[in-house]
């Protein structure tokens, strides 16, 4: 992958788990707040519960006698108990005003007489949260009627809100503090998901980007040549007859890298699917042993019936991989490559005897399409690839006299 690659996934993973976060964020501040106005209205509700018990009894104990309001204290229990109450006349008053015996909160009377006119007004009960000079106070406004049916006034309760206000501060502090903790845990697992989601895309470009580099590397030798060739054609036109052959030759190696390198990228985005029959292994082999022009090498095959479920186009590109790439490379320099092939048991088994293979490196080289010593190159890439499509696997190691084995494994 090239160096910019990382540094494009990084900040695609950033952004992407950027919109995570966001998404999550704005989730958890709509449920926190949620929540904080559900406890706020809990706890006025509670109040409201609390006050109106209290307007409900003083209502039923008013009595309404010429002008005159006056409670049954003897039936009264909470004229000395807290919330504290008022009984008040509406607007137009009517009556002298009526307050029970103990203060439990210092609340002013021109509140008191707004919300009670407020209350007769309407014909309605009224609720209200004012500052007093100790802190919040809830009150609850009751109309009752005189006689002849008009609303007269209103019994008003005033209770402390400050207890339930600072448990209302406290339970809306540890609203505020789960949903950061929630919304960092989210920024986490949105940039692990993120890093999941990216992963195949990554992939993707890290083998795009690979096949890229690889068809440069892999024709830029080829292409050289080819245009050497050409180019002494031009300038030497009697040579024409003896350089076609080799610029014909030149060709077709290219196109065998190109058909190569699309193969590899079919395989690696999925776009070949196996299509698996039972096949004669030995016989494969031996017919792409007689399809490969062997030019001065030696090649053998010792092969035993075997019988395998696999693709049989695949299989045979696979093998006809190996056997090319120890023609090319299985051999030392100025000698002629002998080459061994052995098919017995769901193996193929191609052994050269060439400077062998670097075993440390044998993996990068399938993974990466480079490799050092007599087994390089595109072909083995793609042999892998068939093996593990196939549930099998493709071995290397080098043998005890010298060259390089290549063992691919089928399943029977």
């Amino acid at each position: 992958m090239s160096a910019a690659s990382p540094d494009r996934f990084g900040r695609a993973r950033w952004l992407l788990a950027g919109v995570f976060t966001g998404f999550n964020a704005v989730g958890l501040i709509l449920l926190c707040w949620l929540l904080v106005r559900d406890d706020g209205r809990a706890r006025d509700l509670e109040l409201d519960a609390q006050l109106q018990r209290v307007t409900s009894t003083v209502t039923r104990l008013v009595h309404y006698d010429n002008a005159t309001v006056t409670v049954d204290a003897a039936r009264d229990p909470l004229s000395g108990d807290c919330p504290q109450f008022a009984v008040l006349p509406a607007a137009d008053g009517g009556f002298t005003p009526f307050r029970s015996t103990r203060t439990c909160v210092a609340v002013g009377d021109p509140v008191l007489t707004a919300l009670a006119r407020q209350a007769t007004a309407t014909g309605t009960q009224l609720s209200a949260t004012i500052d007093g000079d100790q802190g919040p106070v809830r009150l609850w406004a009751q109309p009752f009627r005189e006689p002849g049916g008009r609303f007269a006034g209103a019994v008003v309760a005033a209770a402390d809100a400050a207890p339930a206000e600072t448990g209302h501060d406290r339970r809306t502090l540890v609203l505020v503090a789960g949903c950061v903790v929630l919304a960092a845990a989210a920024a986490a697992a949105g940039y692990v998901v993120a890093g999941r989601a990216l992963r195949p895309a990554a992939g993707a470009l890290r083998r795009q980007e690979l096949l890229i580099a690889e068809t440069a590397h892999d024709l830029r030798t080829p292409v050289a040549a080819l245009r050497a060739l050409a180019e002494t054609a031009v300038r030497n036109p009697a040579r024409s007859e003896e350089l076609l052959p080799r610029t014909v030759r030149l060709a077709g190696r290219m196109g065998e890298i190109i058909d190569g390198l699309l193969v590899r990228a079919r395989l690696s985005a999925g776009a070949d699917q196996l299509s698996p029959q039972r096949i004669r292994l030995d016989e494969l082999v031996a017919t792409v042993v007689r399809e490969t022009p062997p030019g001065d090498a030696q090649v053998t095959l010792t092969a035993a019936p075997t019988e395998v479920d696999a693709d049989p186009v695949l299989v045979q590109r696979a093998v006809a991989n190996l056997v090319d790439n120890a023609l090319r490379y299985g051999h030392e320099p100025g000698t002629r490559a002998i080459v061994h092939i052995t098919v017995a048991g769901g193996r193929i088994t191609v052994a050269d005897h060439g400077p062998g293979v670097d075993a440390a490196h044998a993996q990068a080289a399938f993974d990466e399409f480079t490799g050092e010593g007599s087994s390089s190159g595109l072909g083995l890439s793609i042999v892998r690839w068939v093996a593990l499509a196939h549930g099998g696997e493709l071995r290397v190691y080098n043998a005890q006299e010298g060259g390089a084995i290549f063992e691919l494994v089928l399943p029977d």
